[in-house]
């Protein structure tokens, strides 16, 4: 009776913390905001934070979802994420990035990419402009390929291959990635237009075909160095992604 008691007490502590959001395929469980306190650039800016999990059960039964948690193993799996700053739900104007994890780069500080520039720069021009969230994507490594597969890439890469070349001789697509399921969130979220922080315009496309009102797109090139040159030269001459004069790479 004393662990009933305990359990319940536990579920009326989350339970309207947690959002069901229904899918083709199940269902994505949304819990949040938490209060998270960043250090950004030296100074500490306070974050409400959201994460998602996908599972192929649809319940509004929240205890059910809780009491499996601990039997699932969770820590074995990516999940993702949103940081949102300001009045990220109302605001007439909020700004958004979707940012592929990016294990080398956003940790280690990678100077084989720009993703860990590219991290912090979008939180700060959140910040900056008052409202906005990131959108911290799981299971985008390498553009989806895995971070097992990306080393090997990367061994391929200091032989010559460029990140496209490498992924195709590895037997992947030159980039995997869905951003379905950060939509959704999104949706959940906000219902007004967005500017977009990006330099990808199948992250834009798939914004607008989902219904999304975009109301700009914003560039995010910087940091840009001897070891990423060919990397980001790739990017834009391989997989399309847009270059503003004087931004990035120009001969």
């Amino acid at each position: 009776m004393t662990q009933m008691k305990f359990e319940s007490k536990i579920v009326s502590k989350l339970e309207d913390k947690i959002q069901l959001i229904k899918t083709e395929k199940g269902a994505i469980y949304l819990v949040g905001p938490i209060k998270l306190p960043v250090t950004l650039y030296d100074e500490t800016v306070i974050f409400k934070w959201y994460c998602w999990l996908n599972c192929d059960e649809v319940t509004e039964d929240y205890e059910k979802v809780i009491n499996k948690l601990s039997s699932i193993n969770l820590a074995e799996f990516q999940q993702s994420s949103v940081l949102a700053y300001g009045d990220f739900e109302n605001s007439d104007d909020a700004v958004i990035r979707f940012h592929s994890i990016c294990h080398t780069g956003d940790i280690f500080g990678s100077k084989r990419c720009d993703c860990g520039y590219q991290l912090k720069q979008s939180m700060k021009q959140i910040v900056e402009h008052g409202n906005g969230a990131l959108f911290y994507l799981a299971n985008h490594e390498g553009r989806g390929i895995g971070l097992f597969s990306k080393a090997m890439a990367y061994i391929l890469q200091e032989n010559g291959y460029d990140t496209v070349e490498a992924n195709h001789a590895l037997g992947f697509v030159d980039d995997s990635r869905n951003y379905s399921d950060a939509i959704q969130v999104l949706k959940t979220l906000r219902s007004r237009p967005v500017t977009l922080m990006t330099n990808n315009p199948k992250k834009l496309e798939a914004l607008t075909n989902a219904g999304l009102k975009v109301s700009e797109r914003r560039p995010l090139w910087g940091d840009i160095s001897e070891y990423n040159e060919k990397y980001l030269k790739t990017k834009i001459n391989k997989s399309g992604h847009l270059e503003e004069e004087g931004t990035c790479c120009n001969d």
